[in-house]
């Protein structure tokens, strides 16, 4: 999966439940939450504000956001929804929002610049700067270089497969330290041999992390904040410090739902220490499309590394077409080229955007993790966004 949630968890807890989505969703459509789809010169409908509206209104997530940056070089913000079922609140434009395992570019990035720097091999092993660290189950260090990690080829099971994160709403406010998450990986069998076929991992960014913090000697989240969020100017975009729950500026709600047919708790407020390096980061649909734009543009790294990045293996597990690079996704567009890039989801929201080469891009949130229907037309809305 391109999250760092799986989707199917069952879920209990004692947290706010809202139990009345479905009389709120519907007086936010009467009071207009759906916002009115706009024409374009000709009178062409506006196909991103059709297919957020869609998603609220046919796929049931209570809010949806976007910012699209057109050929033209503007960006346009959109909404729709409810931004706190609570209260019925408006949908912040370009608000705050978990971005998930888009933070596993941001911790690639980090990596490929102390490869660009001779302080780390992109082949080199993982023991060489973590030794003794990966030992388990068909599990050896020795044998996993960084560029498996980067790439997803390691064999490394996931983190978030053990017992302890079974249950989300436990552990919405509980504070893991990074090894205490690796041990919950290291207790399984190793997915297969190092380097032998690709499968998407939260452990390999786990393991990044605690690899960037060794060579540096310093937190990755005051690492990537250095060398990447403040570097190209993303002011709304910060790694949570430990213990801090908040979302920091005007955002929409996210809401988990644990089953189908579960009711939905708020899950805005989290300890983020669950997702650490692999998902942690907070941000904006605007600073997203900047981020990549920065990424794909040659502003965080030199051109040997950012081709590292750009060389990818096929992921069609992550879609139709798609192939994963050093932390980084391409996926084909209907009118051609590619959307470079790579997504995300938090317990309370689910990102997808991209980047093409020819400067155009795109992100679109929703404030629950929509069931596949739902899935598809976020794919949908974004290759709808980029090509129009």
């Amino acid at each position: 999966m391109s999250e760092y949630v799986p989707q199917s968890r069952t879920r209990r807890g004692r947290h706010r439940v809202v139990a009345a989505v479905t009389v709120l969703a519907a007086g936010a459509v009467a009071a207009g939450a759906l916002a009115p789809t706009t024409a374009f010169a000709g009178g062409r409908p506006d196909s991103v504000q059709s297919s957020l509206n869609a998603l609220v209104k046919e796929d049931g997530v209570p809010a949806t956001l976007a910012a699209v940056k057109g050929r033209d070089g503007r960006t346009r913000d959109y909404t729709a929804g409810v931004g706190d079922l609570a209260t019925g609140a408006k949908v912040p434009v370009d608000g705050q929002i978990r971005a998930g395992s888009n933070t596993k570019t941001f911790t690639a990035v980090v990596v490929l610049q102390l490869v660009a720097e001779g302080k780390v091999g992109l082949d080199a092993s993982v023991d060489t700067y973590l030794p003794g660290l990966l030992r388990g189950d068909g599990i050896d260090g020795r044998a996993i270089t960084v560029r498996q990690l980067l790439q997803h080829t390691s064999g490394l099971p996931d983190y978030m497969d053990a017992p302890a994160l079974a249950d989300f709403t436990t552990v919405q406010y509980r504070y893991f330290e990074p090894r205490e998450l690796l041990d919950g990986a290291l207790v399984q069998k190793a997915r297969f041999p190092a380097g032998s076929s690709w499968e998407y991992s939260n452990t390999n960014y786990l393991v990044a992390g605690l690899l960037v913090q060794k060579v540096t000697g310093r937190p990755v989240g005051e690492v990537i904040t250095k060398r990447v969020i403040d570097r190209v100017g993303l002011r709304h975009t910060y790694f949570p410090a430990p213990g801090d729950t908040a979302v920091h500026e005007a955002h929409p709600h996210g809401y988990f739902r644990g089953s189908p047919d579960a009711p939905l708790v708020d899950y805005t407020e989290m300890d983020a220490s669950m997702a650490w390096a692999a998902g942690g980061i907070v941000s904006t649909n605007t600073d997203l499309n900047a981020f990549f734009a920065a990424l794909l543009g040659g502003r965080l790294l030199p051109p040997a590394q950012l081709a590292e990045m750009r060389t990818t293996v096929p992921a069609e597990l992550l879609g139709p077409g798609v192939r994963y690079g050093l932390g980084l996704q391409s996926k084909p567009l209907s009118c051609g080229g590619l959307a470079w890039g790579h997504g995300g989801t938090s317990p309370g929201y689910r990102t997808r955007g991209g980047v093409t080469d020819d400067g155009r891009a795109a992100t679109i949130t929703v404030t629950a993790v929509p069931g596949a229907t739902g899935a598809q037309h976020m794919a949908d809305a974004l290759d709808a966004a980029l090509c129009r």
